[in-house]
This record gives structure tokens, sequence and C-alpha cells, in this order.
């Protein structure tokens, strides 16, 4: 597992290591997305800034501001993206960083505690019935598969904000004299 480092870490030193590890992360993906502001539309992050997902990230973002990036820590897939559009939207370093250390505070505190006591389970579990505890794991796993394929596949479905908009300017286009 990724936190596999932090088994048998003292709670405090978990919490602490997984809070240094966010904002390292969080706040390298806002920098990318504010070095990256003036040339993305001519980069490969031009791909990923025209996707839907990021789409909505940046209308969040430009329209609640930093309790976005606050409260995107709270969720998974999604912090990336809100980082990285408030990089691009050069939300000032003033309203980024209280919504950083806040929402890194919050992340790792939720991360540090589910897994201590995640693990103490599963160790208590295997100790009971180590069947149980594989029949567990495995339906976790499956669950999180699906979810993921699931996730996937409405991404596939979604349409292409550029394209209708690209279509929508050639219709606009054609019926002109």
């Amino acid at each position: 597992m990724a936190m596999d480092f932090l088994a048998g870490w003292p709670y405090p030193l978990a919490l602490a290591t997984l809070f240094v590890v966010v904002l390292l992360r969080a706040g390298a993906t806002y920098a990318l997305g504010r070095g990256a502001h003036a040339g993305a539309g001519r980069t490969r992050l031009a791909r990923l800034v025209r996707r839907p997902g990021f789409r909505r990230a940046e209308r969040l973002v430009t329209r609640w501001g930093a309790p976005v990036v606050t409260a995107s820590f709270l969720t998974v897939g999604v912090q990336t993206l809100v980082n990285l559009a408030a990089g691009l939207a050069r939300m000032p370093l003033r309203r980024y960083l209280p919504a950083l250390v806040v929402g890194g505070a919050i992340w790792a505190f939720i991360y540090a505690t589910v897994w201590t006591a995640g693990l103490a389970a599963w160790r208590r579990l295997w100790e009971l019935s180590p069947v149980t505890a594989i029949v567990v794991g495995t339906a976790a796993v499956l669950a999180l598969a699906g979810y993921v394929v699931r996730q996937a596949r409405r991404r596939a479905e979604e349409p292409d904000d550029d394209a209708a908009a690209d279509e929508g300017e050639l219709a606009a286009h054609d019926r002109r004299p």
C-alpha cells in the first residue's frame, strides 16, 4: 500500500509527515498551474485544462475561491484539479496558503486517523480469522475497482465542452451570410 511506510510510527509523527507531504504535493501542483498560466494553451497541459472535470474545478475556484481549495482536501481525485485550477487562475498566495494549510491539516488528520485505525482493525480481524480478513480485503478491492470503472465510464460519456463549443461556432458561422 502507498502508506505502508507509516506502519508502526507514532501517531503524531505520522500526522506531521502526512501534513508535510500534502503541503508539498498540493503546493507544487498550485505552483505548476501558476507557472503554466501563460503558456498553458500551447503545451500538453492544454489537453488537461480542456477536460470537463478541470473546467468544473476552475469554475468552482473562480466562483468560491479559497473555501473550495480547503474543501477539495475532503475529496478523492478532485484536490489535484482544484489546486491546479487555483494556480492557473493565479489565486493570490495570501488566500491560497491559508486554504492549503487548513485543508492539508484536515487531510493529514483524516488519513493518519483512518490509516491507524484501519490498520489496527485489519490486524485484529486477521488475528480472529485470516479467512474473513482476506474476504473483507478482497471485497474492498473489488468495490474500489468498481468505483474506478464507473467513474471512468461516466467521464467517457461526458460531452467534451470544447467539441460542443466548436460545433456551435461552426453552425453559427455556416448561418452567416
